[in-house]
């Protein structure tokens, strides 16, 4: 599971997931890219892992000169990009008859443009490098559907769809393209949503490491055979409905 000396983009990396995905990295002998809106967080987080090992740059997902600029960092600073994952993400509720235009477009430029423009500027640095991995975070959202979040949900399944097409295109240039997808992980995203989990057979929420070691696992050339591909951990929660009689 070697990803010592990968150069690796992270969106959305200050905190949450991302932020324990940067450090699980780290701690494996890879050098980090810490892409997020939340620059002093990020940079904290730059400081906390060392100067030699990782740099945080300003990325606002949604903003294809922001994700340019977060390439020409990273070839700047370590002279390749072999791994993107597109971890940025945003939830918002409302019923459909009450979503907004507005919300509906800001939670799709995020969640779906934002992974759809970090695989497109990436990927002249991945062939360049002769291949890489690119882990595209979905969630459980994108294998099913729920009511209350319906700019979430077809944003996760976008992801999916993408992720396949993606992989088709650019299996031809050694560049695999996965997608993961956690249940409901142990972050500020998910706080209190959930005051049991009768709907999780594993009866818990998922912790961010148990997503950080899979993520690890797909950067690497232990899974190399594995493109186009949906890795689920949700502690069985769409396996079906646990405890129904």
């Amino acid at each position: 599971m070697s990803v010592s000396d990968k150069v690796v983009l992270i969106s959305g990396a200050a905190k949450g997931m991302g932020a324990n995905e940067a450090r699980a990295f780290a701690a494996a002998g890879a050098k980090v890219v810490l892409g997020d809106v939340l620059d002093g967080e990020a940079n904290r987080l730059a400081a906390e892992l060392g100067e030699s090992r990782a740099i945080a740059v300003h990325l606002d997902v949604s903003k294809t000169e922001d994700w340019a600029a977060a390439v020409k960092v990273a070839a700047e600073r370590f002279g390749r990009l072999d791994v993107l994952v597109n971890n940025a993400g945003i939830l918002r509720f409302s019923a459909i008859e009450n979503c907004s235009d507005e919300e509906w477009e800001q939670v799709l430029a995020v969640n779906l443009g934002g992974v759809f423009k970090g695989i497109r500027a990436v990927i002249p640095l991945m062939k360049a490098a002769g291949g890489g991995s690119i882990i595209n975070i979905s969630s459980t959202a994108g294998l099913k559907g729920f009511s209350g979040v319906p700019a979430y949900i077809s944003s996760k399944f976008g992801v999916r769809g993408l992720t396949k097409a993606a992989a088709i295109e650019l299996a031809p240039f050694n560049i695999r393209v996965n997608s993961v997808h956690p249940g409901n992980i142990d972050t500020e995203m998910v706080a209190g949503l959930y005051p049991d989990f009768k709907h999780v057979p594993m009866n818990r929420l998922g912790r961010p490491e148990e997503i950080s070691k899979l993520v690890v696992f797909l950067a690497g050339d232990d899974s190399s055979f594995s493109t186009g591909a949906e890795f689920v951990a949700d502690g069985g929660e769409t396996s079906g409905m646990p405890n129904l009689f």
